[in-house]
């Protein structure tokens, strides 16, 4: 039982309805599952208004049977806009990491946080503000040390409409590289909020 539990590993996509993200935690679980050849269970919920409303979807990852399909603890959080990042940051485990999109959170609950300009990225270098999800999803991939980048192309191939392959390929590439500039260890080990400082 214990070493199930330790190897349990939780993640969270946030933001709003229309941003990609069940997408986006779709294509992980099947990189994960499929390709990598680990447990691994995803869940979603939208929000009432669907398209503008709060969008979630979970993936719990284990090297065992995973007997809970829902996170309960979360060891990384992608938060795509500051109504998520409010709702969700207090899901972390103590030492979860917070990532965020730098262009549209601006007030940072906690200290152990990446913020990366992910709809910028999007917008002004590939063209396309709507594939800032896979511009997340190549980070998360990189920031979680859970997935092969292999596995995440592949998937992403796999999955994406006839026709766009390159540009959301480019889209996860460029957030791969994003994220591999940041140094995981130079963050607070544990998660401070405004209150504990």
């Amino acid at each position: 039982m214990k070493k199930h539990e330790a190897s349990r590993y939780e993640i969270r996509f946030s933001g709003s309805g229309g941003q990609g993200l069940i997408t986006a935690a779709v294509i992980f679980a099947e990189a994960v599952g499929v390709y990598d050849g680990q447990f691994v269970c995803q869940t979603q919920s939208y929000g009432p208004e669907a398209r503008g409303g709060k969008s979630k979807a979970e993936v719990v990852i284990s090297d065992a049977p995973i007997d809970y399909p829902k996170a309960r603890r979360l060891d990384l959080l992608l938060a795509m806009n500051q109504a998520a990042c409010d709702a969700y940051y207090r899901d972390l485990s103590p030492g979860g990491l917070l990532v965020v999109d730098a262009t549209l959170v601006e007030q940072h609950p906690t200290s152990r946080i990446v913020a990366l300009p992910f709809t910028t990225i999007a917008r002004e270098e590939l063209g396309r503000e709507m594939v800032a999800n896979m511009v997340a999803l190549g980070a998360v991939g990189v920031l979680s040390g859970r997935v092969h980048a292999a596995s995440l192309e592949k998937a992403l191939l796999a999955r994406v409409p006839v026709g766009t392959e390159e540009l959301n390929q480019k889209a996860l590439q460029r957030g791969m590289t994003e994220a591999a500039k940041i140094r995981l260890e130079t963050l607070p080990r544990s998660i401070f909020n405004d209150d504990e400082v």
